[in-house]
């Protein structure tokens, strides 16, 4: 290991799609904080998930290998296969103190407490699979706030009405920056920000929803040829049903979605501003990403699914460590999220496994003179992502 390995701040949403940022080309949202990220980082513009839906993407950034090879194609499986290492338990592994805040989702989590790996790397594990109330135990978002006089379930009758400082996303940055403030006694560390937003059911606080003009949103990507096109893939495996924009108030959502995201750049913010407080920003490598996409509305589709559109399967993917990557950079080169894992070896100095079947990003990171090129291609995977007994209420969401 270098002498002084980085600390890692992993910011990783659920369910954002490429074009959520307003430095790169977004002017119908406000991201500043992660704005700041783009202007002092490297954005990969064309950065693409493994698979369209959570648990396959997650096992697949986690250990640098594709769904299949570590047999994590679906989203409601029993237990996490244990088919690879994950890359937090090669850096608890290599001395790094490891710790999680949010969601994680290796396997099902619908109805009971995630199972955990054998081995995860993770010291401290706040888990909190979702802001639901579906958990009698061990939900440590609805625990926190029963320790100070809030009932989860009563909260959830009316989201809108939850203050921003009781969200799940605040609760989750709250725990990174307790734990960026800590004593770790002389380990680097890692802090995996897993953040549920800006997944459905779209809920942000209402006066962040407030922000948007609803009427002046551009709405999805659709024509009415599209519906014709989703009704030949209709028996091919999971998706939502494809209907015209106006018949589910798409540009609601779209407020909405975009309010959540404003929601979660406030909280990077705030996550930033520990850093510098704490005199670790130039030692810690940040990380901004998702793990998979959203149809929003485009060709008459919500949520994810069983499709390789570019709002499902191309992600934001910002990587920032002052000194040490170039700065403003945007690449333009085909990367994919199972990259990430073997990238954060390398920075830190350490071997990566041959297993591994993504590829360090780092000269695209370090050297400004290196060919803005990394794939020919990228490979997106579903097969059998939902189960039988999650597609139901997967497929029954409405807005109300």
């Amino acid at each position: 290991m270098n002498t002084n390995p980085p600390n890692i701040l992993w910011i990783c949403t659920d369910q954002q799609r490429f074009d959520t940022i307003s430095a790169l080309n977004n002017t119908q949202l406000n991201t500043p904080n992660i704005d700041k990220l783009v202007a002092t980082g490297v954005a990969f513009e064309r950065a693409y998930c493994q698979s369209p839906i959570c648990t396959p993407s997650r096992a697949s950034f986690l250990t640098g290998m594709y769904p299949s090879s570590v047999h994590a194609c679906g989203n409601g499986n029993e237990y996490w296969a244990e088919a690879a290492p994950l890359v937090t338990a090669l850096l608890a592994d290599a001395g790094y103190d490891c710790a999680l805040a949010g969601k994680f989702h290796l396997a099902g989590a619908y109805g009971r407490i995630e199972p955990r790996p054998k081995h995860d790397g993770y010291r401290l594990f706040h888990w909190s699979h979702d802001p639901e109330d579906q958990w009698e135990a061990g939900h440590a978002y609805a625990d926190w706030l029963a320790s100070m006089g809030y009932d989860l379930g009563e909260m959830r009758k009316n989201p809108h009405a939850i203050p921003p400082e009781l969200h799940q996303t605040t609760w989750c940055s709250d725990r990174a920056i307790d734990f960026m403030e800590a004593d770790h006694g002389g380990k680097p560390w890692l802090m995996s920000v897993n953040i549920f937003d800006p997944h459905e059911p779209f809920d942000p606080p209402q006066q962040y929803l407030d922000r948007f003009d609803v009427v002046s949103l551009s709405g999805p990507k659709f024509r009415d040829s599209d519906l014709a096109a989703q009704a030949k893939l209709s028996e091919i495996d999971f998706q939502h049903p494809a209907r015209r924009p106006e018949e589910f108030n798409a540009k609601w959502i779209q407020a909405a979605y975009y309010a959540m995201i404003e929601l979660i750049d406030d909280n990077v913010g705030r996550m930033l501003d520990a850093l510098e407080r704490t005199g670790q920003r130039d030692s810690t490598i940040v990380i901004f990403m998702s793990d998979h996409g959203e149809a929003l509305g485009d060709h008459g589709l919500l949520l994810k699914g069983c499709r390789f559109y570019e709002g499902l399967a191309r992600v934001p993917l910002i990587i920032f460590w002052p000194g040490r990557v170039l700065e403003g950079t945007r690449r333009q080169s085909l990367v994919e999220l199972l990259d990430i894992a073997p990238t954060l070896l390398d920075l830190a100095g350490l071997p990566i496994p041959e297993r591994m079947q993504g590829m360090t990003l780092r000269n695209l990171l370090v050297d400004d003179e290196a060919q803005d090129h990394h794939r020919d291609f990228v490979r997106c995977e579903y097969y059998r992502a939902i189960n039988p007994g999650m597609r139901d209420n997967y497929g029954a969401y409405t807005l109300e």
